[in-house]
């Protein structure tokens, strides 16, 4: 064991002598959200010249290193793809857009005649974070978008209700899991069958929003058929 040592005490040795220097320059900065802290946190984005060093004193230029993205609090260094995941304040308003559209799809699918659907609507935009939204705000909504023919809800489950599903759900479904993808496609499909059995305007929106979290065509057969059973 003496001689390991002996080793592990020269190599320690050696680097203090002999060694290499990161100077990092700042170049940007914002908010992230920090994987060590778990929350988010401000961050510079750093970029770096290597220098070998003798005796902690700088000689030769060894090349760039980086970008890295600096934590302002734990000061833990990420690769810049760390900044492709949303903060929680980003994440929370993509869910509340999120659920708002998938509303007005449903409904638009399903007509707004029914006072329990847009209940059924209203409560989840308001638990998504709209706390201020009504039945007689949604239903207006939907009767206003049926009307702007250069827009959306032209058909239930044409090409317009998919590309503004498909803004709303794309930068979102890469930062759920499996299980709130499905809990968005459930909460949709109760919306759908507040006033009966879904219609098949409904089920082409439903299927769309499940294309659009990107859900197999069999798991959202699957999680449409669940959504009938009583809880």
């Amino acid at each position: 064991m003496l001689p390991v040592r002996g080793r592990d005490d020269r190599a320690a040795r050696a680097a203090r002598i002999l060694g290499v220097h990161t100077a990092w320059t700042p170049v940007g900065d914002g908010e992230f959200f920090c994987p060590g802290c778990g929350g988010d946190r401000n961050y510079q984005r750093l970029t770096g010249r290597r220098r070998l060093t003798l005796l902690g004193v700088p000689l030769l230029a060894r090349g760039t290193t980086g970008p890295v993205v600096e934590c302002a609090a734990c000061r833990s260094h990420y690769g810049t793809d760390v900044l492709d995941h949303p903060t929680t304040r980003r994440f929370s308003a993509m869910l509340r857009d999120a659920v708002h559209t998938v509303a007005l799809a449903v409904l638009a699918a399903g007509g707004t005649g029914s006072r329990t659907a847009l209940e059924t609507a209203a409560t989840a935009v308001r638990a998504a974070g709209l706390a201020d939204c009504t039945e007689d705000q949604l239903a207006a909504l939907v009767e206003a978008l049926a009307a702007d023919t250069g827009r959306f809800f032209e058909q239930p489950g044409g090409a317009g209700l998919t590309i503004e599903l498909h803004e709303a759900l794309d930068p979102l479904a890469p930062h759920l899991a499996p299980a709130g993808r499905e809990s968005l496609l459930l909460q949709a499909a109760r919306i759908a069958l507040a006033d009966g059995p879904y219609t098949p305007a409904e089920r082409d929106a439903l299927r769309t929003v499940g294309a659009a979290l990107t859900i197999c065509s069999d798991d959202v057969t699957r999680l449409l058929a669940a959504a009938r059973t009583p809880s």
